[in-house]
């Protein structure tokens, strides 16, 4: 039977298993997922090539995911579900779900005891996705045969596991079935052997293949290959970008660059495997290619979030970040009446603005400067420093990132750690405290200290300007702001 042949005999089998369900379309839909997964064969090529029974029971196994997309990922996790007691005790002898599932293809002894076969890939357990159960009516006695996955150890093992196994408990509150009854599998094993003894050729011009040719030329003018492990990085940027998806070269390396679209940001995709880098090394690479850019262009480029590790770039979508509301909105502050608690406020907006936005120097420095409202010059400020330091080093209600803050110290003190290897060095071009924007293990560095240093302009902030962070006014604030 032909992969053509069979999504057509789907689509019919399925016709009345709902209100609604999967048209021509949606099936083929399926089965474009079902080879990319590859669970059927793959290329133009192989339309004529007659499926394996693995690659039928696959192909109805892909009817289990809602999403046609999903087919491909769906049956590849519900084929290797193992059978509860282990093989001595499964259907046929099955060692997994998909052997079984060939055994009722095969063998028509057992398909007229077959009850039905569910399937579902709900949670099962947690973080445990999929199950199966095949019911077997033999002499008037039901039998059940359930799956799960591999990781259920103890369910797999030969005893009493199966009589004990409640097949019908999920650890997800809804769930989902696919149920085959003995009808579908007659029917489908008489299409089958019909097919496999009047071989027909395949029909139509194999436009069902389109999209998987569109795609396969897609990867090669990328750099796509199987073995490829692209990092996705999101910029947000004024420089000049292409209009379409493209590959270019920069120094030794190839980047792909993807433009700004309705739901995604404009991104580069750079291969770690070809490029033979490290995450780190390719994040600095991005960053060296983004700052040259923006030299060229003058306009800015950053540099955000993403993602690595596929075989294929993929678009980074916009970032819709999660922000704090409430049905009562209440609040009542004026503006503070001292000009250094106005100023102050003011410089660590614009340093957390730049902590979060991926401009970490500007946070680093600016989180400083706030210190030095009071205490100028790196012996004031680095006492000052020295003395407040350890109420947050020591606060065992935050201690995020402290252990890492406190490595980066090494032999130094921390106070002249901060000084120096932070704020003097995004500061100055010192040749002996070097700060490189681009190098991404410099950027953690700085993120790391900057997380401290924001605890600390906070305390700053808080006990010598007198600024309270309460929505609402404390009796003496009121007093010092009042006219």
């Amino acid at each position: 039977m032909l992969a053509q042949q069979l999504a057509r005999l789907l689509v019919e089998l399925a016709r009345a298993s709902d209100v609604t369900h999967d048209g021509l379309p949606a099936m083929e839909q399926r089965f474009e997922s079902l080879r990319g997964c590859d669970r059927l064969p793959r290329g133009r090529e192989n339309r004529g090539r007659a499926l394996k029974d693995e690659q039928i029971v696959a192909s109805v196994l892909g009817l289990v995911a809602i999403k046609p997309g999903w087919a491909g990922h769906v049956a590849t996790i519900i084929a290797r579900l193992k059978p509860v007691g282990g093989p001595t005790d499964a259907f046929g002898g099955a060692y997994d779900l998909t052997s079984a599932l060939c055994h009722l293809l095969t063998d028509e002894a057992s398909r007229r005891t077959l009850v039905g076969v569910r399937l579902s890939v709900a949670e099962a357990g947690t973080n445990s996705n999929g199950i199966a159960v095949i019911t077997s009516d033999e002499a008037g006695e039901r039998k059940q045969f359930a799956f799960v996955r591999d990781e259920a150890v103890s369910l797999l093992r030969p005893g009493d596991a199966a009589a004990e196994f409640d097949s019908a408990f999920r650890n997800a509150p809804v769930s989902r079935e696919l149920f085959l009854n003995r009808h579908f599998f007659h029917r489908l094993a008489s299409k089958v052997d019909s097919a496999r003894k009047h071989p027909l050729p395949p029909t139509g011009d194999g436009a069902e293949y389109d999209v998987e040719d569109q795609e396969a030329a897609r990867r090669k003018r990328l750099g796509a290959t199987p073995q490829s492990r692209f990092l996705n990085i999101g910029v947000d940027n004024q420089v000049t970008w292409p209009r379409t998806e493209m590959r270019v070269g920069f120094d030794r390396y190839d980047l792909v660059m993807m433009p700004k679209t309705k739901e995604n940001v404009q991104s580069v995709h750079i291969d770690l495997t070809a490029n033979k880098l490290t995450t780190e090394e390719a994040m600095t690479v991005i960053n060296r290619f983004l700052s040259v850019m923006t030299w060229c262009d003058d306009q800015y480029a950053i540099a955000e979030n993403g993602w690595g590790g596929g075989p294929v770039p993929v678009a980074v979508r916009k970032r819709n970040l999660a922000f704090t509301t409430t049905y009562q909105w209440l609040y009542d502050r004026d503006i503070p009446g001292s000009e250094e608690a106005r100023r102050a406020l003011a410089m660590y907006r614009e340093a957390r603005n730049a902590e979060q936005n991926h401009m970490i120097s500007y946070a680093v420095l600016n989180y400083y400067k706030i210190i030095e409202i009071h205490h100028l010059g790196w012996p004031a400020s680095t006492k000052w420093v020295a003395e407040n330091l350890h109420p947050i080093l020591d606060d065992p209600h935050d201690q995020l990132g402290i252990a890492k803050f406190l490595e980066a110290c090494g032999e130094e003190k921390p106070e002249m750690y901060i000084y120096a290897a932070c704020r003097s060095a995004v500061a100055h071009a010192s040749p002996n405290r070097k700060s490189d924007p681009d190098d991404t293990m410099e950027l953690r560095r700085l993120h790391n200290a900057a997380d401290v240093m924001r605890r600390l302009a906070r305390r700053f902030i808080a006990l010598e300007l007198g600024v309270s962070d309460s929505p609402f006014p404390l009796s003496d604030e009121a007093d010092e702001q009042a006219p």
